[in-house]
């Protein structure tokens, strides 16, 4: 048995999470980040013996769908997967159904769900510093409690997540990331880790905001801080989030009914 991290994290929130809930898995273990100049090319597969924990950030209740177009090249060939789905603390809607569907597609057997909460991308205030040593130990908990369902070696598992179909509408935001460019020294690491294309490697000082997923992943690779959003449009977005995001949410666990 092996255990993979499969994880699309452009600021590292969803990373962290996925980490911790493989912290306590007693097996050889491999990362595979699913954007930047690592991620894998066509035809990645699996094995039934294998577990796979898909993660993935909620963008406005969804899966992005750089994201999804990742997990239909992959051949899950019956590998276990626990789903996470990971958000900045206002809701995660459809996303793990969504997320379920997809891995289904490709041939994964979900066993468990996870939604976690980390630091808002865009918002940071909201869930701020999370997953915290709060979270890590629930998270550990969570695969604890996964593991000892394998152990069962259950049959016809038939995992129930949260969501509804037609998924919710998603248009993206409106926030772009803006780049100063006096600070650009066109060193390309933004356009390295774009899921969308929307930075060309050979004029990495301008966006194309039509393809821009705001996933801020550029904000977060520039060592110069040469790019961000515009700060009156994210204290306007803050307020606008301030209801649904001001009181912490928990992680929760889903597992087979």
């Amino acid at each position: 048995m092996k255990l993979y991290q499969i994880h699309f994290s452009p600021t590292g929130g969803t990373k962290k999470a996925a980490a911790l809930l493989a912290a306590g898995w007693n097996c050889p273990q491999e990362e595979i980040p699913l954007l930047g100049p690592g991620r894998p090319g066509k035809g990645l597969s699996f094995t039934p013996e294998d577990i796979c924990i898909i993660a993935v950030p909620s963008y406005g209740g969804r899966v992005p769908e750089p994201a999804l177009k990742e997990i239909g090249r992959m051949q899950g060939n019956g590998a276990k997967a626990v789903l996470t789905v990971v958000y900045g603390n206002r809701a995660f809607d459809d996303t793990l159904l969504e997320l379920q569907s997809a891995a289904e597609a490709a041939g994964f057997c979900p066993v468990a769900a996870v939604a976690a909460i980390a630091e808002h991308s865009i918002m940071r205030q909201y869930a701020a510093g999370r997953p915290n040593s709060k979270d890590a130990a629930q998270l550990a908990g969570f695969s604890r409690e996964i593991q000892a369902l394998l152990a069962q070696e259950p049959q016809n598992i038939q995992l129930k997540v949260p969501g509804n179909t037609p998924y919710r509408e998603y248009h993206g935001v409106p926030m772009k990331p803006q780049v100063k460019k006096h600070r650009c020294t066109k060193c390309g690491a933004c356009a390295a880790l774009c899921p969308a294309g929307a930075i060309s490697p050979t004029a990495p000082d301008s966006t194309d905001t039509q393809k821009c997923i705001t996933c801020m992943g550029c904000v977060a690779a520039c060592p110069n801080k040469a790019r961000g959003l515009n700060k009156f449009m994210v204290f306007m977005g803050s307020r606008r989030l301030k209801k649904a995001c001001c009181v912490p949410k928990e992680n929760e666990l889903f597992l087979p009914l």
